[in-house]
């Protein structure tokens, strides 16, 4: 049976609460929701900026994929969570332009979108991610 082992790296934030930043099980690596904060400095950044939000959380979720030894285009799914409807173009903009730039194989991982309540008031998006390790 394949251990559950803990995925940690200073390349993303360290959990502010009694999670992981990441797990791995066999191939299969599950990223906790990341925000837009500095994995040195642990502020939030870009306030009111959904798109520079986007592109340091993602930057997060792929420093915990790295840290598992998956690389991002080894990434099936990605979850975005974000405070209102009216950021959902901006986001997409920016969050096409991060994926596409770091998944050199093209195919893109799949999405889901949800309009939600963060849990900080500065925080308009949050992503976690699901990636299968290649062999």
């Amino acid at each position: 049976m394949t251990q559950k082992t803990r995925v940690a790296t200073d390349a993303a934030p360290a959990p502010a609460h009694t999670f992981s930043q990441g797990v791995r099980k066999g191939p299969i690596v599950q990223v906790s929701g990341q925000g837009p904060v500095d994995p040195v400095t642990n502020e939030y950044l870009h306030a009111g900026d959904v798109a520079a939000q986007t592109t340091r959380t993602l930057e997060n979720v792929k420093a915990i994929v790295e840290a598992s030894g998956a690389t991002f285009d080894d990434v099936v799914m990605l979850r975005v969570y974000l405070t209102t409807r009216e950021d959902f173009a901006t986001m997409n903009e920016a969050y096409g332009a991060f994926v596409t730039a770091h998944t050199p194989s093209g195919v893109l991982p799949s999405r889901t979108t949800v309009f939600t309540g963060l849990p900080r008031e500065e925080m308009l998006v949050e992503i976690d991610g699901l990636a299968v390790v290649s062999d």
